[in-house]
């Protein structure tokens, strides 16, 4: 390098490709930067940087005169331990440091003179969108790593994380003339034997529970060398086993290293990764314990206990649910089911002696009746048996399964053998889709 750099761009250690699209972006938005790529990457990015780094300004941590830089600008982290050999720039008071970031619930020990953080699906969207307010040109090279990156950490726009200005990004991405072939050739890399073994494994190993009425995968894996995207086989093998989320603990000599995956919006695993000193973001994290001899089983056994005392499962059917609940005894004529039923302006009523729920009866019913005299039979003769319900700290996410298993539309909810509400599925679609207010 002729002149050293006076501002430099970097990233955490491990990099992914949202890290690596970012420090190139950053680039673009800060001429005269040279991007800073640490020497451990991820498969992946080794894999695309072996043919394209040339394309970019872009060098090492050791060739960087620590002395002559003036600003650092940091993306997709704001945490000095995960950056590679920049303590020299920590213990400097006259270096302006810029971050930009969309680990929103990262609490970093960076002391940035500017901070551009959002929760959005990637940090790759908040370059983006700075690109696209100043008007800066991307060549179809860029545009490609920069999808690369998105597509990455939003799962192709499918991670829960995911926003509207993702997919908008990604809009924009295309148009610049990003290219799909290649961006699925590096964010779908041929598994090597060792990869497919480990797949192998985790399929034959899986542990599954429910907690807070999600099924939660665990794997316990030891490794008696370097196995490379071991990120990428977790995706895939979450995707097969089709759990809510999924945590894998691989165990070596030296250290273990935790990789979850999540495709729920109540498992935030990038919130749990942090409490055991990683990161990452609502449906994918991972943390690392440098701990030699450290035991999968006490590592299992805390990330159960976080998941059962996460604060995100505050939204139980207590909160949805109907009451009082309009009952109708099972003697009452049919026709006075109906006119009630037309009076409070419902589809279905449960039909109950007391605290005893013996049924329940809804529109479809009345086709039952095909002749006048039946109006004045009582409702037990064509009302459903066997009712299904709930208690009032059931998650709606086992209500709408319940929902979907049993055909139904209607669930009491039950506390201490008294019936204290009832939930509809029309109460279950609409909170799932935002519908009513938190």
């Amino acid at each position: 390098m002729k002149t050293p750099p006076r501002q430099i761009i970097t990233t955490h250690l491990n990099t992914d490709f949202d890290a690596l699209a970012s420090v190139i972006g950053a680039t673009l938005l800060y001429p005269g930067s040279v991007g800073v790529i640490p020497k451990m990457v991820n498969q992946n990015v080794s894999r695309f940087l072996s043919t394209h780094k040339s394309a970019f300004d872009l060098v090492l941590p050791n060739e960087i005169v620590h002395d002559e830089v003036e600003k650092l600008i940091v993306v997709d982290t704001d945490q000095w331990h995960r950056l590679d050999r920049m303590d020299k720039l920590k213990k400097r008071d006259d270096l302006i440091i810029e971050i930009w970031d969309h680990h929103v619930q990262n609490l970093g020990n960076m002391k940035a003179h500017i901070v551009h953080k959002e929760g959005v699906g990637a940090t790759v969207t908040l370059l983006i969108r700075e690109i696209k307010k100043r008007k800066i040109k991307l060549s179809p090279l860029e545009s490609t790593v920069l999808l690369i990156g998105l597509y990455e950490d939003t799962g192709h726009l499918s991670f829960t994380s995911t926003t509207p200005e993702d997919a908008m990004a990604a809009a924009f991405l295309l148009v610049n003339g990003a290219d799909l072939n290649v961006a699925s050739y590096f964010l779908s890399p041929p598994y090597e034997d060792k990869q497919r073994e480990i797949l192998l494994e985790l399929l034959k190993t899986n542990e599954k529970l429910t907690i807070n009425g999600r099924q939660v995968g665990f794997n316990i894996v030891s490794l008696d060398k370097k196995v490379t995207n071991l990120s990428a086989i977790v995706s895939t093998y979450r995707n097969i086993v089709n759990v809510a989320a999924t945590f894998v603990i691989f165990i070596n000599e030296s250290h273990c290293t935790i990789i979850a995956r999540s495709g729920t919006p109540a498992i935030n695993v990038g919130a749990i990764m942090r409490k055991l000193g990683g990161g990452g973001h609502p449906g994918a994290g991972s943390a690392t314990i440098k701990q030699a001899g450290c035991k999968g089983e006490e590592i299992r056994d805390t990330i159960k206990e976080m998941l059962k005392s996460d604060p995100t499962r505050h939204v139980q059917i207590a909160d949805l649910m109907s009451f009082p609940v309009v009952t109708v005894q099972p003697t009452a004529p049919m026709q006075e089911v109906k006119e009630l039923m037309d009076e409070k302006n419902i589809r279905g009523l449960i039909v109950a002696d007391g605290d005893d729920i013996q049924g329940i009866i809804v529109l479809w019913d009345f086709k039952k009746v095909k002749k006048k005299h039946q109006w004045n039979s009582p409702v037990k003769a064509f009302m459903t048996r066997g009712v299904k319900t709930i208690t009032p700290s059931t998650p709606p996410s086992k209500a709408a399964n319940m929902m979907i298993d049993e055909n139904i539309g209607y669930l009491p909810v039950v506390q201490d053998g008294k019936m204290i509400g009832i939930v509809t599925r029309t109460d279950v679609v609409t909170y799932f889709y935002g519908l009513v207010p938190n």
